[in-house]
């Protein structure tokens, strides 16, 4: 079977750079046309330029796009108290040789996909780039296969505010557009990631690989470590993007059911949050593919399976 075409679209930010390694490490089934950056965990300027590192480290020749800097609508937020002020602490920063394409992320996103009969999007950031491409060319729309996000919560309430997950909460109308696009979406929550923890033995078990890619995985997540466990009072921070990957290479590591998926984009109080109508009381259409549960076990031998096809130094 030919590789699935993705375009990941991302905030970099540690989990972020884990999942970019995680589709790099997998070519037989997935086909990187490219990375688009987008102002999420820390500005634009800094998740273009930890995108490319990230390339680098894992000598990816994959293009690098620079979208949006800012929200739709609304002010622009960052994570810098997660991520620290370079977005992937826990690694040392060097100016990337992966250059920065030219394009703008959402003219590379429009172009390649009029080209295509069917590419899935995978977006792991604020949706500001997504939204933004399907507003200027709703034509595209039918060239998507299908949406891949992580964002949202349902039961675990939000880790930005008591309501809304970051992702979403940054750029509610962009999610709100998104998620009514009308394509096939699988939305990873705070549901989901949540239980994917990076505990100490799971992080110790991608150190032995003594790769460079695995070194650099080690070196982000004992810094990503700090704050979630602290917040959590858990054994390991989550890996919130990873899951997008994750699931596109092992479906049947996680449980999903079929809801509809509301966005709050006016509420002061509640900005951000996902309404899941998980056991439809609404009876809205049933358009968004929610994931509840993960074979957490499951998921990290594939991420360590992967990440040891990386060469050694």
């Amino acid at each position: 079977m030919a590789a699935r075409p993705i375009i990941i679209d991302c905030d970099p930010g540690q989990d972020d750079a884990v999942a970019l390694f995680l589709a790099m490490a997998s070519p037989d089934e997935l086909q990187l046309l490219g990375i688009t950056a987008v102002a999420g965990n820390v500005p634009l300027p800094l998740t273009e330029r930890n995108a490319r590192m990230m390339c680098d480290v894992a000598e990816s020749d994959v293009p690098v796009f620079a979208g949006c800097a800012k929200p739709m609508i609304r002010p622009a937020i960052s994570a810098e108290y997660i991520h620290g002020e370079t977005g992937i602490n826990g690694i040392d920063v060097f100016e990337p040789q992966t250059p920065l394409q030219e394009k703008h992320a959402v003219d590379f996103i429009i172009d390649t996909l009029l080209s295509r009969d069917a590419v899935t999007l995978v977006p792991m950031g604020p949706l500001t780039n997504i939204a933004t491409a399907i507003k200027r060319n709703p034509e595209i729309l039918s060239h998507i296969e299908e949406i891949v996000i992580m964002g949202g919560a349902m039961r675990e309430g939000g880790n930005r505010t008591p309501s809304a997950e970051f992702n979403i909460l940054v750029d509610p109308h962009a999610a709100d557009t998104v998620l009514n696009c009308g394509r096939p979406i699988t939305l990873m929550g705070l549901d989901v990631t949540h239980k994917v923890l990076s505990t100490e033995e799971r992080v110790a078990r991608i150190g032995k690989l003594n790769n460079p890619v695995a070194d650099a995985t080690v070196g982000m997540l004992s810094f990503f470590h700090r704050y979630d466990t602290e917040k959590y009072s858990s054994q390991g921070t989550p890996l919130h993007d990873p899951c997008t990957v994750a699931y596109l290479l092992q479906p049947d590591l996680f449980k999903t059911k079929l809801c509809n998926v509301s966005v709050e984009t006016e509420s002061e109080l509640t900005m951000g949050h996902t309404a899941v109508d998980f056991w439809h009381v609404t009876k809205r259409p049933k358009d968004v593919n929610w994931a509840y549960d993960v074979d957490a076990d499951g998921f990290y031998e594939l991420l360590t399976e992967r990440l040891a096809r990386f060469p050694l130094p």
